[in-house]
């Protein structure tokens, strides 16, 4: 592995790159979700409302600001139509903390299961680790140029004992021979050369404790307490440079990132742009009277609320305020209503949106014009066996049309039914690709209908097929 230092660029494959989260209107959001998410104007819209009050909000005075809570989005509607991946790319386009979880996970305190502040928990630990790699990318240089000295030491350690009485041509000649070694290590000349360095013992089995809280609510770490006992001792290890170059990286990360600076960024970034998707809202929903052995759905309901009203969480890293923590929630609704949710949760999630159902021409347009279209991921998997597939206007006609069938027939489950159809299609080829003489495949309407025939024909096998 080289070490480069000299000329480095350091490029962010993100819009917000440079300050711009806070300059990205509605419109402009609402593009971006454009290249991943078709249709749900409804939805969109919602939520580049919700993410540019957030900019409204840190621009008012302190004491207004505290006043404004966000307004929480209940999204409504089947299966595969977008309302997780509407904010997923949401959380991507703001580089917020963003947590998915199902509220069936959730169970009533007093009944085994997870309770609900773990889910805060949860988004620190997720904000932790992004903040901590945004500390790291600052400090790279820093810590490679360490590192690189480091390495050149350990290739061309100094003669200490004689450091005073060394003649300036020798240390002349010494430098000229460290940078001569300088080049070499930056050209990756070196990666195979075997260094003796000093590395942390690991403990060979690592303790672990589970609460009814989690994993992470011990609050101490045992290894920091007593670091001899557990992996704090060091002993010498010969490695090859490519590998030394690896871990006095890691170490010297460790070293220069303030670990105490970035639990306390993680909090701030939690409290003002975290955002959780709240899954299978519909399956909690409502109200029952009279007592029984059962988790009670409106119980788990009641332990949500003070959490997205607004309350205050404990932390291995610190108090955390959910007071203007987006939540956004989905759920079908098949069985029950939003009204079945008891009036305080309803009132929690003023913006309601429904999205609707995909049909053909939604289809078609997620297959070929969105960033991640399932037709440019095929044609990517193939071509690394050699294989060129183009797919006709025709045949991707016929797959959003079948898609569409069985949605219709068996159960909607949106665009998550086209990797069905897809794959089977796709099937003998995918199987063959690294034995097939024919390097150029034209998917036509014929051999779509054909990969399928038997399957539309049974309905029974379809329902099971695809």
């Amino acid at each position: 592995m080289a070490i480069e230092l000299e000329g480095k660029v350091v490029k962010e494959n993100n819009l917000l790159a440079g300050g711009r989260e806070n300059e990205l209107t509605p419109q402009e959001i609402v593009a971006e979700l454009n290249k991943y998410i078709i249709g749900q104007k409804a939805a969109k819209k919602a939520v580049a409302i919700a993410l540019r009050n957030r900019f409204r909000r840190r621009k008012l005075p302190p004491e207004l600001a505290d006043e404004i809570a966000p307004k929480n989005i209940l999204m409504i509607g089947p299966t595969g139509v977008g309302k997780t991946e509407i904010s997923r790319r949401l959380a991507r386009l703001t580089s917020s903390p963003f947590l998915k979880i199902e509220a069936s996970r959730f169970t009533e305190v007093g009944y085994v299961g997870r309770d609900v502040e773990s889910m805060i928990r949860d988004l620190v630990r997720m904000a932790v680790d992004l903040v901590k790699q945004e500390k790291i990318k600052e400090i790279e240089a820093k810590a490679m140029a360490n590192v690189e000295e480091k390495l050149l030491d350990l290739l061309l350690p100094h003669n200490r004992r004689h450091d005073n009485n060394i003649s300036p041509e020798d240390q002349k000649e010494f430098q000229k021979t460290r940078e001569r070694f300088r080049r070499q290590l930056r050209a990756g000349l070196l990666d195979d050369r075997p260094v003796e360095i000093e590395v942390k013992e690991m403990s060979s089995a690592p303790f672990e404790f589970v609460s009814s809280n989690g994993f992470e609510e011990i609050g101490i770490q045992i290894q920091e307490i007593m670091p001899g006992i557990f992996g704090g001792k060091t002993k010498r290890r010969k490695v090859k440079i490519k590998e030394a170059q690896e871990i006095l990286l890691e170490d010297e990360e460790k070293r220069l990132v303030d670990m105490d600076q970035v639990a306390k960024l993680a909090i701030e970034k939690v409290e003002q742009s975290g955002i959780i998707f709240l899954d299978e809202l519909d399956k909690i929903a409502g109200r029952e009277s009279g007592a029984g052995p059962d988790v009670s759905r409106e119980g788990v309901q009641r332990d949500l609320l003070p959490i997205i009203e607004g309350t205050t969480v404990s932390t291995r890293f610190g108090l955390v305020r959910t007071d203007h923590i987006l939540f956004i929630a989905a759920g079908a609704f098949h069985v029950s209503k939003p009204s079945d949710l008891i009036p305080e949760i309803q009132g929690r999630f003023p913006i309601r949106v429904e999205l609707a159902p995909l049909t053909k021409e939604d289809f078609i347009r997620i297959l070929t014009e969105t960033e991640n279209a399932l037709i440019k991921q095929y044609k990517a998997l193939l071509a690394t066996e050699g294989i060129e597939v183009d797919f006709s206007p025709e045949a991707i006609e016929e797959i959003a049309a079948l898609a569409e069938k069985v949605n219709e027939e068996a159960e909607n489950i949106g665009a998550r039914r086209l990797h069905t159809v897809v794959e089977k299609v796709m099937e003998d080829i995918s199987f063959e690709a690294p034995n097939l003489t024919e390097k150029t495949i034209m998917i036509t309407r014929e051999y779509v209908q054909k990969q399928l025939s038997e399957i539309l024909v049974n309905e029974d096998l379809r329902k099971f097929i695809l």
